[in-house]
């Protein structure tokens, strides 16, 4: 009895031991390029899935029509799309972070889904509102209003439909067209324009 009460006390003492020696002087994956955990996927995927479930919020405030369709894009390619892109223009970036940031406007690999349209709008609502740790997804509950992330939600459970153009627009990313400049007025017309204002009486 006595040799297993000493075998369970080294074990206690020597597995975290063990563990803060691996994690001192161990190759831990800390760079975007390591090979992952074993399990690493499974394991943060299992707790996040938990949570959103006990969490989620079933029924959207409003309904996805083209109104909310343009606000959601105004607002994704102000907060969103430096991660995951535009529409037909990927991010330069998302793919090199760890996890990769999803391309939200890309088919998948296998079938017909673009980015997280065959996820509820409410998943992706609770995504974007609380974010999710240690992935470099940020939560925008405090930088966006809840209509601002519903409307998000719901134009990204609709990337795999038809959007209205004035959407599209916005969402590929094209720099706004600039102002054109007011016409030239040729020389004469501006001198006969100056000889008009110095022939005026005072007082006009």
């Amino acid at each position: 009895m006595a040799r297993v009460l000493l075998g369970i006390i080294l074990a206690v003492l020597l597995v975290p031991a063990a563990l803060l020696i691996w994690l001192r002087f161990g190759h831990v994956p800390v760079a975007v390029a390591d090979s992952p955990l074993p399990q690493e996927a499974w394991i943060t995927a299992l707790p996040l899935k938990a949570r959103i479930g006990r969490e989620l919020i079933k029924t959207p405030p409003f309904q996805a029509d083209e109104t909310t369709f343009v606000a959601g894009a105004q607002t994704y390619r102000d907060q969103c799309a430096a991660c995951h892109g535009y529409h037909g223009k990927p991010s330069s970036f998302g793919a090199h972070m760890y996890p990769s940031a999803p391309a939200l406007w890309e088919k998948h690999r296998t079938g017909d889904v673009i980015g997280v349209s065959d996820d509820p709008p409410a998943e992706t609502y609770w995504k974007i509102a609380n974010g999710i740790r240690l992935s470099g997804m940020p939560g925008f509950k405090k930088v966006l209003t809840d209509t601002e992330i519903w409307q998000v939600s719901l134009l990204l459970a609709n990337a795999d439909k038809p959007l209205p153009s004035a959407a599209v627009t916005i969402l590929r990313g094209d720099p706004p067209m600039a102002p054109l400049p007011p016409p030239a007025v040729p020389p004469a017309a501006r001198k006969v324009e100056k000889a008009s204002h110095e022939a005026k009486p005072d007082g006009d």
